[in-house]
């Protein structure tokens, strides 16, 4: 094969791997985002104001999240208050939490020395103090965390570059049914500093990677909250 050959094939396969990346970037914008950030969550679940949305009224990123469990609020609340490293864990891939040294261990019941929550007290995402204070607490309905770097007290969050910023906010809301199931909620909201950087780091890598967390931290209260019925 000629040089000149070697460059158009090299031209031909660049392009199409460009158009393929490109094709790619489309699917997952359009399709699989949207998909994600309301995964079984209703048009109205989706659209409503909820509490806790005010913490960050700027939110960069906003997913809603829900399930249906076949059992009351007041039978689901305890696995929600018992949340954090060190306590219940997240009913998700303890292995994925491992392996990035997280020690996170999902409890299979209910533990009573972890029932006491009260606002202000700090839920633990990691070792070390890594964690969201509780902003909003109403028994068996709502339970919202929240830390922004530019408040004081506004919990410990993983290190940022001088000037740069984080707020979040994770909420958790339990609406009983007429049939007597609940419908859990769950919305993550976040607002970063502005730069290309962290645009490529949240909404590439941390969007999906919540998702495919929360997801199954979802499904595992459900499993859990659902385990004694008959």
């Amino acid at each position: 094969m000629s040089r000149a050959s070697d460059k158009t094939f090299a031209a031909v396969a660049l392009g199409g791997l460009a158009a393929g990346l490109a094709a790619a970037a489309s699917a997952y914008w359009f399709v699989a985002r949207p998909w994600h950030l309301r995964w079984g969550a209703t048009d109205e679940e989706a659209a409503r104001a909820l509490p806790g949305d005010e913490l960050v009224p700027a939110a960069k990123i906003s997913s809603t999240h829900a399930i249906t469990i076949r059992t009351t609020p007041a039978e689901v609340w305890p696995w929600l208050v018992q949340l954090g490293q060190g306590r219940g864990g997240f009913y998700s891939y303890d292995w994925i939490e491992d392996a990035m040294g997280l020690e996170i261990h999902s409890a299979d019941r209910i533990v009573p020395e972890y029932q006491e929550l009260r606002v202000g007290d700090t839920i633990p995402l990691a070792p070390d103090a890594f964690g969201l204070p509780v902003a909003i607490l109403d028994a068996e309905q709502t339970m919202v965390l929240h830390g922004d770097t530019r408040l004081p007290g506004g919990g410990a969050m993983p290190p940022l570059k001088p000037g740069e910023y984080l707020a979040a906010s994770w909420g958790f809301y339990l609406i009983g049914q007429t049939d007597g199931a609940t419908r859990l909620v769950e919305r993550w909201r976040a607002d970063y500093t502005s730069t290309v950087m962290n645009a490529a780091f949240y909404r590439v890598f941390l969007e999906p990677g919540a998702f495919l967390m929360q997801r199954k931290m979802l499904l595992g209260i459900k499993a859990r909250a659902e385990r004694n019925l008959t």
